[in-house]
């Protein structure tokens, strides 16, 4: 029988703790009930699968009795915090004002976590009071010490963006004081911080508050998911589909499934353990990224949504194209060769003007092999004409050549 583990070594055998502040709060995850946070910024209007592990590692906590606060960080989002290889774009006002509500929204149907915005109390804050109430009791060598800036020193640091750990300490003293709030988790490129609020706490308060770092989640050749890295994978289903994310999923590296099992679901260890065995006899079944898909959908989106994506999957495979949700049909085939169509063709003409075929012969070659396929469907029929009639919603055409090659024709105006 599987020994469970405490909170803290099931965080460890996760690979979810990177560095923590104290060995006593070791004992306090596991015993006791913390009121924690953990912080993002509004830069965009949606979380994305970067962020999900470390959300994630908050529902964890809340499981075993501990009580999560979300801080959107509407100041900290105009500030912008250092990412160690540049400036950030100055953000407009209201463009956050709109993520932080579109944020909001995504982590209480997401997460049920309650969240807090630290521009209520940031807005009206003195400057003066600020450099005296707070930059008083933290030194600059500490603050250029910490990683990011380091490197963000060599090629340049805004003031703006060098405060950053000092209004996110001041958060962590506003949060410790209005809700009791004791610990604060993020990723490990925030330790920074992390730390600088436990500093400013002991030093005004005399009380140990506490601080622990989660690995940043990465792909195989260890870049991180993230929108800044260029990457992303939406947690709103209207920016990525349910579809997109089993695909992203599905396509993983067998390399990296144990590891994102253990990061990204919930599953046991003896579950974890079992479906790599299965996996590892037979790698080309994809077992242990079909539970990875199945677990995250079904986390974010719910089960239906996972049933659906599967079968857009198995409708791809098969060819039939009709079972595909037309409002999907862009997104599915957005990276292949896109053909814009102004008027009604001859089949032949259509292949062969289009540059899916190089020629008329060889469109008729196609077709007559039974190598063109329209929707799905394969066509013969050299005189078939290519109109608003035969695409789907009278908008998409999808064309297969051969066994993989896909093109997407779409109807403008006219």
């Amino acid at each position: 029988m599987e020994k469970e583990m405490t909170v803290y070594e099931d965080l460890q055998w996760r690979g979810l703790i990177k560095d923590i502040s104290s060995e006593d709060l070791i004992e306090k995850l596991n015993n006791g009930k913390i009121t924690f946070y953990l912080g993002t910024d509004p830069t965009a209007d949606s979380l994305h699968i970067g962020h999900y592990s470390t959300f994630l590692v908050a529902k964890r906590l809340q499981k075993a009795g501990h009580n999560p606060i979300l801080l959107v960080g509407g100041a900290t989002g105009l500030v912008g915090d250092p990412r160690g290889t540049g400036e950030r774009e100055k953000a407009d006002a209201k463009v956050i004002e709109s993520n932080y509500t579109k944020l909001k929204a995504q982590v209480e149907r997401l997460f049920d976590i309650k969240c807090v915005n630290n521009y209520d109390w940031f807005k009206d804050v003195n400057y003066i009071d600020f450099l005296r109430d707070y930059g008083k009791y933290i030194n600059v060598n500490y603050m250029i010490n910490k990683d990011l800036v380091r490197r963000q020193l060599e090629i340049g640091i805004s003031y703006a963006e060098f405060s950053y750990m000092l209004i996110q300490g001041v958060d962590f003293k506003h949060l410790h004081d209005t809700y009791g709030v004791t610990l604060q988790i993020g990723g490990s490129d925030q330790w920074g911080n992390l730390t600088t609020g436990i500093e400013i706490i002991r030093k005004l308060t005399g009380e140990e508050v506490y601080a622990f770092s989660i690995p940043l989640a990465t792909d195989s050749q260890g870049k991180k998911m993230g929108k800044s890295e260029g990457n992303a994978v939406w947690l709103d289903i209207d920016k990525t589909s349910a579809y997109e994310l089993y695909q992203y999923l599905f396509n993983l590296e067998d390399s990296m499934m144990e590891a994102y099992l253990k990061r990204f679901t919930f599953l046991s260890k003896s579950e974890i353990e079992e479906i790599m065995k299965q996996h590892l006899e037979a790698p080309e079944k994809r077992i242990a990224q079909e539970a990875l898909a199945h677990e995250v959908i079904r986390d974010i989106h719910g089960e239906e949504e996972y049933q659906k994506a599967v079968e857009i999957s198995r409708a791809l495979f098969s060819g039939d194209i009709k079972k595909i949700p037309t409002n999907l049909i862009g997104k599915i085939f957005a990276n292949v060769d896109h053909i814009v169509v102004s008027t009604e063709e001859n089949i032949v003409d259509f292949l062969a003007n289009n540059k899916i075929c190089s020629s008329k012969r060889e469109a008729r070659e196609f077709l007559n092999n039974g190598s063109i396929y329209i929707n799905g469907e394969k066509v013969t029929d050299l005189e078939l004409v290519i109109n608003k009639d035969v695409a789907l919603e009278d908008k998409y055409v999808v064309v297969r050549k051969g066994k993989k090659k896909y093109f997407l024709g779409e109807f403008i105006n006219g």
